[in-house]
């Protein structure tokens, strides 16, 4: 008779490792490993080392042309796709006597000058691309330029100022007196020409552009000249000055100065209340800036306000044709 077996009695587990069979993994074991292999899941695939990527670069042979004689001047190979136009190998493949603002590249031969943006591979039809160079002749930068327009001026009146014995007769200028107008417009001039300079070094921005030489000399001849005309006449000895005028065209011209000025800086900051973009500025709370109102470059108005209350004050020939 089968003896029935108790099921509350607890069963006996025989271990393998008794046996000599293979040992049973703990509790404390199996959840090691478990914890190993999520770290080693959630690591992911290591990346591949930097040395087995290899990445195809593209060149292109770019050939400069003398756009007057059409000879090639030079070939300059390897030039990556993000080489700029004006990169340093082609000033320097061009010839060592020019520099980046001196040189014009154009991609046809009576095409536009390509800009110092442009990149090669927007150019580029095929691998080989051709361009035609221009010696665009001596440049200047821009605030350069308008110092050297702006400081003759002051300079030239001041000497003519002063009555120097190579200009005017020593024994007239003794004996002749200064008029209270001489020396008025000698400080409105030169506060004029002091507001430019000023103006040009901490308010206006310039690019980085360059303007040929030319261009300056043209531009000193002009301003230079027409100082020269009008302080000969207004310091000279026998200078007769205009009567009743000296106040009203004093305050004109120092309110249009004014005006200049703070036009000028608002011009230069044109932002709007964010910062992030270009907007034409709008009148404000100073009175200068309503001229807004009326016109789109009060600065012009008030040069002109300025130059005529000037002409007014000496009535002088020369202030007319500077106020035209």
């Amino acid at each position: 008779m089968l003896k029935r077996q108790n099921p509350s009695a607890p069963e006996h587990i025989r271990d393998p490792a008794a046996d000599g069979g293979a040992p049973s993994m703990s509790h404390n074991d199996s959840r090691s490993f478990f914890n190993l292999s999520q770290l080693a899941l959630s690591a992911g695939q290591s990346k591949p080392s930097a040395a087995l990527k290899h990445s195809k670069v593209t060149y292109f042979e770019v050939e400069i042309v003398d756009v007057q004689s059409k000879k090639q001047i030079c070939i300059v190979d390897k030039v990556s796709v993000s080489c700029s136009t004006l990169g340093p190998h082609f000033v320097i493949g061009t010839g060592p006597q020019w520099y980046p603002s001196r040189v014009g590249l154009q991609l046809e031969h009576n095409g536009p000058f390509l800009k110092d943006s442009v990149s090669i591979q927007s150019l580029a039809v095929s691998s080989i691309i051709t361009l035609y160079f221009t010696d665009l002749g001596q440049q200047v930068g821009w605030t350069t330029f308008f110092l050297t327009e702006y400081t003759g001026p002051l300079l030239i009146y001041l000497l003519f100022y002063i009555r120097l014995s190579t200009i005017y007769d020593q024994a007239e200028s003794r004996k002749n007196f200064r008029h209270p107008v001489v020396h008025l417009a000698c400080f409105c001039h030169c506060l004029h020409y002091i507001r430019h300079l000023l103006e040009t070094l901490f308010v206006h921005k310039f690019s980085e552009g360059h303007t040929p030489l030319k261009n300056m000399i043209k531009g000193c001849a002009f301003y230079w000249g027409f100082t020269s005309w009008i302080a000969y006449y207004i310091n000279h000895p026998r200078y007769t000055p205009p009567c009743g005028y000296e106040q009203d065209t004093k305050l004109t011209n120092s309110m249009c100065e004014a005006g200049n000025h703070f036009i000028n800086v608002a011009l230069a900051h044109q932002t709007n209340s964010e910062g992030n973009k270009t907007c034409f500025p709008s009148p404000t709370y100073n009175p200068f800036t309503w001229l807004f109102l009326l016109v789109s470059c009060p600065n012009y108005t008030y040069e002109a306000g300025s130059w005529i209350s000037f002409t007014v004050m000496t009535q002088t020939l020369p202030g007319k044709f500077e106020t035209d």
